[in-house]
């Protein structure tokens, strides 16, 4: 008796096991983007002032501006992570995010646990490209409990909607994407209009709402909607969302809100997740579900329009794939395959156990490597000018900076307060006429050296060999000051030296 509990570890559960394993495999990464400094800087301050900010400190250039800092709390939470953990604590964030989002992916799904982990996997290789330490991912994870609220409500006959006010108002807190929880409801509110006319016409293969569950659920989105004032910045979230994905500058050059390259390899499952659920609706026999077509209709269209909204396209179509590809799978007898594996015996479970824990010790080893010292110096030196800002701490040359937009993030969490940044990712803050006269700087196009002159500018941080170190290695007046393969400095001659 002594190994019967092995048997309790079957084939089933140890697919789930190591699919969320996997999960966790996957999202260990060395923890650092663009937009993580000044997250984490943010937080600092509100951590240790005890007071959110709500104008701009780190930058010269909005110095003292209204800034909507609609991600406080999330910022609060990854400076204590990172504060008591360092690194790994930032990836606590991700894997809990990620694994969240999942688990509810997964309770939406029919079919085996092996039908449901093909498709979790494909959801998860076509979303990881935002699995990074920002506020983002509670979009992420939220906009997967959203759907599976709904889910209960008509699928399961279990009425959890009362979770959803208090989750909006959470969710205004720590990320302005509370726009995508907003996007399922509507999505599925008009998927059950389209269903009761549909159902004129042909019998149901889903459950459809009455009137009086769709009133609920529109009541439940319109107090949830009116909440969201429960923030500092008031009724201003209500309209934020919108001021944000205006701004033609984003869709224009950040690549996230750009729509994607599909050439790009990383991009490509989109479309492998995209064209399979299709062809499963086309072939499965089920009369496809109303409020399953709007909805990956509708985050089809939005991720079409910005890469962004590639990562909840995923979660909101991974269920609708299962659903669909669970009685193909039955007609070509791949379910009674299922039924004729062996019931588990002490030896099977032991073995069946083995292999979690080589999964477990895979897991231990990339976190180790992804963790070490070395590993995020390296990754941090792929991307950011390590070297340069140190020069910089060593030296302290005078004047305001100038710097890339890809790099100001970093740059506020390595020398604020002693330097603020020109621009940085914070896109809302500086508006659509800066950034393009940031982008004519940087591009060295125009009167770079008047523009530079008119915003203090004495220091200037740029990339080897861009357009505004050309212009200024060969314009009379500044002097280069520090150069490798990653970042050159100049600095205002004396002569010319200009104070702010």
């Amino acid at each position: 008796m002594s190994g019967q509990w092995l048997t309790w570890l079957d084939i089933r559960r140890l697919v789930v096991i190591i699919l969320f394993l996997g999960l966790v495999i996957m999202a260990t990464r060395p923890p650092f983007s663009a937009d993580t400094g000044w997250h984490l800087q943010s937080g600092r301050i509100t951590v240790e002032s005890g007071h959110i900010l709500q104008t701009d400190i780190f930058s010269h250039t909005r110095y003292g501006s209204r800034w909507v800092n609609h991600s406080w709390l999330s910022q609060v939470i990854l400076y204590t992570l990172f504060r008591y953990l360092s690194y790994p604590g930032l990836s606590l964030w991700v894997y809990g995010a990620v694994v969240a989002a999942f688990v509810l992916v997964y309770l939406q799904m029919e079919g085996d646990p092996f039908l449901r982990a093909f498709t979790t996997v494909l959801a998860a290789i076509t979303s990881g490209v935002i699995w990074t330490p920002r506020p983002q991912l509670v979009s992420f994870a939220f906009t997967a409990l959203v759907c599976y609220a709904l889910h209960l409500f008509k699928r399961r006959g279990v009425n959890r909607l009362w979770v959803l006010p208090p989750l909006f108002v959470l969710w205004v807190n720590l990320h302005a994407g509370y726009a995508l929880g907003f996007m399922v409801i509507v999505a599925f509110l008009i998927g059950e209009v389209v269903n009761h006319l549909a159902n004129y016409i042909t019998p149901p293969s889903e459950p459809t709402l009455d009137w009086r569950s769709l009133a609920m659920v529109a009541g439940i989105a319109l107090l949830s909607a009116l909440l969201l004032v429960i923030n500092p910045n008031t009724t201003r979230m209500w309209i934020y969302y919108l001021e944000t994905v205006r701004i033609p500058f984003l869709r224009e050059y950040i690549l996230e809100w750009k729509s994607p390259d599909f050439h790009l390899l990383g991009l490509q499952p989109f479309i492998w997740l995209l064209l399979a659920t299709m062809a499963a609706m086309g072939f499965s026999g089920r009369r496809a579900d109303g409020t399953d077509v709007v909805t990956v209709g509708l985050f089809a269209y939005a991720a079409l329009l910005a890469g962004r909204n590639i990562a909840p396209f995923a979660l909101v179509t991974a269920p609708v794939l299962s659903r669909h590809l669970a009685p193909i799978l039955t007609r070509l007898g791949w379910t009674r395959r299922i039924r004729r594996i062996p019931r588990p015996t002490p030896a099977r479970g032991a073995l069946h156990l083995l292999l979690v824990l080589v999964v477990v010790a895979i897991l231990g080893v990339r976190a180790y490597q992804s963790f070490r010292p070395e590993t995020i110096e390296e990754a941090l030196r792929k991307d950011y000018p390590v070297d340069a800002i140190e020069w910089i701490r060593q030296h302290h040359p005078p004047g305001k900076m100038f710097n890339p937009y890809n790099w100001g993030g970093y740059l506020i969490w390595s020398l604020w307060p002693e330097y603020q940044v020109f621009v940085d990712g914070r896109t809302d803050l500086y508006g659509d006429e800066f950034l393009r006269e940031y982008l004519d700087i940087e591009l060295a196009r125009g009167p770079v050296d008047e523009k530079l002159r008119e915003y203090g500018v004495n220091l200037v941080l740029t990339t080897p060999n861009s357009p505004l170190a050309l212009y200024l290695r060969c314009t009379g007046g500044w002097e280069e000051e520090y150069a490798d393969e990653k970042a050159q400095i100049f600095i205002r001659s004396r002569t010319a030296f200009s104070a702010p």
